[in-house]
């Protein structure tokens, strides 16, 4: 059984842009201790009344690692330097790898701000390895329905696999280095047995509901950092509940980070501010 690290609980709210409530659950600046993830965003949920501004992020770059967006409640609207764009919905994802570098921005669909709603959703930055860095920009846009999903034992909840190997079943994902990502949905009093690589960093978040996690009580919006080593989650859910459970296998290489650029040294970092400001990564067209 994996054994628990320490529970993060407690976390405040702050607004990235003016679209985003969210609770920075880690982030790198830290340390390295979650390697090879470098941020976890947790935001809403939040309802928002209809708006005809456009509320979200603005043009912004990024170098050296991928944003994975989960959306869970919503609909989301992106575009980026690279050519990729895309619409959101509830169950989708966006894994933009940004890599040699891209500028790009996240905002409320128009349909989304026009008629209002709740959003909900996370947002995960996934570091490289040094020799992926300079790799090209890309944009996977993944859809609910692609994603697998099965039945855990005993009629405790549904998987859905979005990255890696869950039971067999392969997420549609592609990533430059093992990560699994998994979206549970657990039934009343369930009870699962998760298995889990060792030696893997491993986090789970609970989104909503009430659980117990290897015996400990955790709720929303709470994460539980286990060790390395084991392979074992017990999971038993005392409600209807949803967690996200995120592996990967640690890249351990120096992380050098400033803002939007995560790098391996201060010099390439200077040099990643160095090719946005000199347009290197691109820019978008102006909205019609």
């Amino acid at each position: 059984m994996k054994k628990i690290k320490r529970i993060i609980r407690d976390v405040p709210q702050h607004w990235v842009g003016d679209g985003f409530p969210v609770r920075s659950l880690f982030s790198y600046g830290g340390g390295n201790e979650f390697d090879p993830f470098l941020l976890l965003d947790y935001a809403g949920p939040h309802e928002f009344g209809p708006d005809q501004a456009r509320r979200g992020v603005g043009e912004h770059p990024h170098k050296g690692f991928e944003t994975v967006t989960i959306l869970y409640q919503g609909e989301l609207e992106h575009r980026d330097s690279s050519g990729g764009h895309g619409t959101i919905g509830p169950g989708d994802v966006q894994w933009m790898t940004a890599a040699s570098g891209i500028v790009h921005e996240e905002f409320h669909s128009r349909r989304f701000a026009k008629a209002g709603g709740v959003l909900e959703m996370v947002q995960l930055w996934v570091n490289l390895r040094a020799k992926d860095k300079t790799s090209p920009p890309k944009y996977q846009d993944l859809r609910d329905d692609q994603f697998p999903r099965m039945e855990l034992p005993n009629n405790a909840g549904t998987v859905r696999v979005i990255s890696g190997e869950f039971m067999g079943h392969t997420g549609p994902a592609s990533t430059f280095t093992p990560v699994n990502v998994w979206d549970l949905q657990l039934a009343a009093q369930g009870k699962a047995e998760i298995e889990v690589p060792d030696g893997h960093t491993c986090v789970v978040i609970v989104h909503r509901g009430g659980v117990r996690i290897n015996s400990e009580a955790a709720k929303a919006v709470e994460l539980i950092h286990f060790e390395r080593e084991g392979n074992i989650i017990n999971i038993e859910s005392e409600s209807i509940s949803r967690i996200l459970v995120l592996t990967g296998e640690p890249i351990k290489e120096p992380v050098v980070g400033q803002g939007p650029f995560v790098m391996n040294t201060r010099e390439e970092i200077r040099q990643a501010m160095s090719e946005y400001q000199s347009g290197k990564m691109g820019h978008l067209a102006p909205h019609k």
